[in-house]
């Protein structure tokens, strides 16, 4: 393998103006994928985008507000077709106008605390209470498909008052008698910091002549977004259609087919992968490891099935050659007059003829001395015991009789086995068609005899059976062996024995991560010595 693919170096445009030009598009595409993000979560999250208020519990009234985000409800409530419900909206009108009453209004002195209140007030108050139970009757929140909102402002009503019905509950927390006995300073806070923010979630959606929820992102999307993506796209066509001149327009476009997501008004969750590989191919990030250790999961995962299936495909294909019964007809189409000699068995012989006579002719005899050596020092092993007793070893005139005699016998040899080879090669190198016609004939009357006895007898039968219950053996035993586990380990193994070997580049420099390319002689901070030249 070659070095990971997250050492090399990345690509670069040759102008400036180009890598610049496609940094711009791939930050403008990133931050259009930010926007497509935002358009598609805003509906579920208008209410923390309205109230910037984090819940971690939902069972529990924790609440962490998030002060320094700006309040964008006012910018794209437009955007989307959301215009303030008109029923929860003049609740909240009514209620700032009886807040304001009861925080400035006069109230005249009575004989008792309900009587400090004035018939305004008590107006008001009885007006809230009739809006707050007609809210509760109609539900405006079932347009905004947010019934659990009303829900929830039940439960406080109820549990405010101590009530079992959200009605009486609202009625006597606005009754001059209950806010007698308890300030408004305090009550309004109740109803400020956790009952009208509930009402204020509300909201009412416009229709389309289509009949769908009105949304103008398609515009801001075209003008801003798609109409830079569409520029590019062409520019990188044209880029395409200079480097391949015969190339056509629709090839060019074909090729870029990876932006089709930019384009598209649907599925825009897609724009991802384009947006990633723009960001990849300007260089701003390096995806390529992650990729790796992606495909590193997925080839462990998939590799035990595949294995499975090619070599069962293998065997079964195997089995079936095997019980073939035209093995015969294949025997005799082997013969000289019913084959045909493709150019790449003419070629095969031709190499024969120029290689056989210059291993056996001019190789083979250079290395007589060595091959003298090697077989003489084998005689003498083998004649240790045989010719020379062991008492007699001791005498030196006998040992070298017995060294001299498999000089001489391995020479003897090795000049018999170079003329031999000398021989055949000269031979090789003659054409003798009389030896060539003799050669085929004994080549062709082996085929036909071969044929015929396997189709007489119960050898070719019997050879099938056996060789498919080997194959079927080796299927049961050779498959059942392939588990995740030893795919692992052999990915691992072949990580360890390429990567390190990987690092260092062709020229001579090492290759660094990031395709920074470094002095071979800075090698020794990474904890390598640098090599020493000789003189």
């Amino acid at each position: 393998m070659a070095r990971p693919r997250w050492q090399a170096q990345v690509p670069r445009p040759r102008s400036t103006l180009a890598l610049a030009w496609d940094r711009f598009v791939a930050l403008w595409a990133t931050v259009n994928l930010l926007w497509v993000a935002f358009d598609l979560t805003y509906i579920p999250l208008r209410n923390f985008w309205l109230q910037r208020n984090l819940y971690p519990l939902q069972s529990l009234p924790l609440r962490v507000p998030v002060p320094f985000l700006p309040d964008l409800t006012p910018l794209v409530d437009p955007i989307k077709g959301i215009e303030p419900h008109r029923e929860t909206q003049a609740y909240l009108d009514q209620f700032e106008r009886l807040d304001h009453s009861l925080q400035t209004g006069a109230s005249p002195k009575g004989s008792s605390p309900a009587d400090s209140f004035s018939a305004e007030q008590r107006r008001l108050l009885a007006k809230q209470v009739k809006l707050t139970q007609q809210m509760i009757d109609s539900n405006p929140f079932l347009a905004a498909n947010a019934s659990g909102t009303l829900e929830k402002i039940k439960n406080l009503l109820r549990q405010r008052a101590d009530e079992t019905s959200a009605k009486q509950a609202s009625a006597e927390l606005l009754d001059p008698a209950w806010l007698s006995s308890h300030p408004w300073a305090t009550e309004r806070v109740f109803w400020r910091e956790q009952l009208l923010p509930l009402v204020a979630t509300n909201y009412w959606r416009s229709i389309d002549e289509n009949g769908r929820p009105t949304d103008h992102f398609w515009f801001y999307d075209l003008v801003l977004f798609q109409s830079v993506f569409a520029l590019d796209i062409l520019l990188r066509c044209l880029r395409i259609r200079r480097r391949l001149p015969g190339l056509s327009w629709r090839d060019a476009l074909l090729r870029r087919w990876i932006d089709l997501p930019l384009l598209l008004p649907f599925w825009r969750w897609l724009r991802l992968v384009p947006v990633v590989e723009r960001l990849q191919s300007s260089g701003l990030i390096n995806i390529e490891p992650l990729r790796a250790v992606i495909s590193r999961g997925v080839v462990a995962m998939l590799a035990v099935e595949l294995f499975e299936v090619l070599s069962l495909q293998l065997v079964d294909g195997i089995q079936q050659l095997v019980r073939s019964r035209r093995w015969p007809e294949r025997l005799r189409a082997l013969r000289s007059h019913q084959s045909v000699i493709s150019p790449d068995e003419q070629e095969l012989v031709e190499l024969v003829r120029i290689w056989a006579p210059l291993l056996l002719n001019q190789v083979a005899p250079r290395l007589e001395p060595e091959i003298q050596g090697v077989l003489g020092h084998a005689l003498q092993q083998s004649l240790q015991n045989t010719i020379v007793p062991g008492p007699l070893r001791r005498i030196q005139l006998l040992m070298q009789m017995e060294q001299g005699l498999s000089r001489q016998l391995a020479n003897g040899m090795v000049e018999s086995l170079l003329d031999v080879s000398r021989g055949t090669g000269e031979r090789l190198q003659r054409r003798d068609d009389l030896q060539l016609e003799l050669l085929q004939r004994f080549i062709d009357r082996f085929w036909e005899e071969l044929a015929s006895a396997l189709e007489n007898g119960e050898a070719l039968l019997r050879s099938q059976a056996l060789l498919c219950s080997l194959l079927e053996q080796l299927k049961r035993t050779y498959l059942g062996q392939i588990n995740r586990a030893s795919i692992e380990a052999l990915i691992e193994e072949l990580e360890e024995i390429t990567l390190p070997s990987s690092l260092a580049g062709h020229d001579g420099t090492i290759q660094g991560a990031g395709g920074v390319e470094t002095d071979p002689g800075d090698t020794g901070r990474q904890g390598q010595k640098p090599k020493r030249g000789g003189r």
